[in-house]
């Protein structure tokens, strides 16, 4: 594929982010500007310039909008969305945040939410997971700690992708150890050295920072049963229960609470699971709008031009490692998918790691480290768009708020630029 027409596949990316940015310099606030509208008029850009009929052309963008990822992701997103909603309706919300503000002060809230995620991350090995299990509470905790919610909620998404970084049953773990030919104990001792430093290095940062927070734990009472369908989800979810029974469990617990209880009736719960699943509206449209425009920009060859054009001039270890980092990097942005993004660029990957001595280990390390990177501060991405619907807020506002990604970005390019660690 030539230059023109490889740029060409890909320009659909490049007319999101202009009208994204463009439009919000022009509104001077980055908050205004709907992420569906921007995705909606570079959707219908990607289908212009696609070569075939209208109706051919509008068929490869539906089979991408309704790809099996695409719809698994919409199913949790609307499960998540009833489960927070009938959750808040029986008060289990404000029954977590009181518990919580009890037992830690709200001056620890910030590192406490963030070392939890990155512990609930760890043993469920999915970031989306801890995400739902999290975020929904990151309202109350605010708002008793007078710490950003923005903040609180970056909080939260960091810790969930040091987790899906470094599990042991992450998707994005497996993806990348079997495509190096490397074991998974072999891949997290090689990656610990590049994440382990990026999370002490935020969790004191969150230390600092959480020290103008604080609030006085509340003094009514709190009813212990309305905790139960948090910690189900957690339980369950570190026992390797799928997200979507997970979220199901959570919300037949909050049904026979808030029935039993009289906190509503079966009407009032039918409502309110009503609200939870328009609440996730704009981000399901969102999730279908990424998926059709990335299935138009794989089709018309825009992920193998990227693969092609990276690969031509690759000279030593450190420019081989740097080439499998810019690979996976930009096979995310145009996935919107880190599991995805290891498993297109992954046989790429271990061709180069092998023809410049690059260890398989580090090879591995390289294409979860930074696949997470950009997953993290995707603004199209599901992590989140789940917690952004979730929180109520905007996704900007959580990234403006990320540490995690950052400090992880850091330390990996240090990693590849000073040879650490020596395996």
């Amino acid at each position: 594929m030539n230059r023109s027409r490889g740029l060409l596949a890909l320009s659909p990316l490049l007319v999101f982010l202009a009208v994204y940015l463009v439009s919000s310099f022009m509104a001077k606030d980055f908050y205004k500007v709907p992420v569906v509208a921007a995705f909606l008029l570079a959707s219908a850009y990607a289908i212009l310039i696609t070569r075939g009929g209208l109706e051919e052309r509008v068929a490869v963008f539906s089979r991408g909008a309704g790809n099996g990822n695409v719809l698994l992701m919409i199913w949790i997103f609307v499960l998540a969305g009833v489960f927070a909603a009938t959750a808040k309706a029986i008060g289990s919300i404000d029954a977590v945040v009181a518990a919580t503000l009890h037992i830690l002060p709200g001056r620890f809230i910030l590192v406490g939410l963030f070392v939890a995620a990155c512990f609930i991350s760890m043993a469920i090995g999915t970031s989306v997971g801890t995400i739902v299990a999290l975020v929904p509470i990151a309202s109350g905790l605010a708002s008793g700690t007078g710490a950003p919610l923005a903040m609180v909620v970056a909080a939260i998404v960091g810790g969930a992708f040091f987790g899906d970084n470094l599990s042991f049953i992450s998707d994005t773990t497996i993806a990348a150890t079997r495509s190096q030919e490397c074991s998974m104990a072999d891949k997290f001792r090689a990656n610990i050295w590049i994440a382990g430093p990026a999370a002490i290095v935020v969790a004191v940062v969150y230390v600092v920072l959480g020290q103008g927070f604080d609030a006085t734990a509340p003094a009514q009472e709190f009813n212990l049963l309305l905790i139960l369908p948090y910690l189900a989800v957690i339980i369950l979810a570190l026992c390797g229960l799928n997200v979507l029974g997970v979220l199901s469990v959570g919300i037949f617990l909050n049904a026979v609470i808030g029935l039993l209880s009289g906190k509503f009736g079966w009407l009032g719960f039918l409502q309110s699971a009503g609200v939870g699943v328009a609440s996730m509206g704009d981000l399901i449209i969102v999730t279908m709008l990424a998926g059709g425009m990335l299935e138009i920009i794989r089709v018309n060859g825009g992920i193998d031009w990227i693969i092609n054009a990276l690969t031509r001039r690759i000279s030593g270890r450190r420019g081989a490692e740097s080439t499998i980092a810019l690979l996976v990097a930009l096979a995310n942005v145009c996935t919107a998918n880190n599991t995805i993004a290891i498993i297109t660029t992954g046989s790429i990957a271990r061709e180069i790691a092998g023809h410049f001595g690059v260890d398989p280990r580090k090879s591995a390390s390289i294409l979860d480290t930074f696949s997470c990177i950009v997953q993290g501060i995707l603004p199209y991405g599901a992590q989140l768009l789940m917690a952004s619907g979730l929180a109520g807020i905007s996704v900007a506002s959580i990234i403006g708020c990320l540490y995690y990604p950052l400090a992880l970005l850091v330390f990996a390019l240090l990693a590849i630029w000073l040879r650490f660690p020596r395996i």
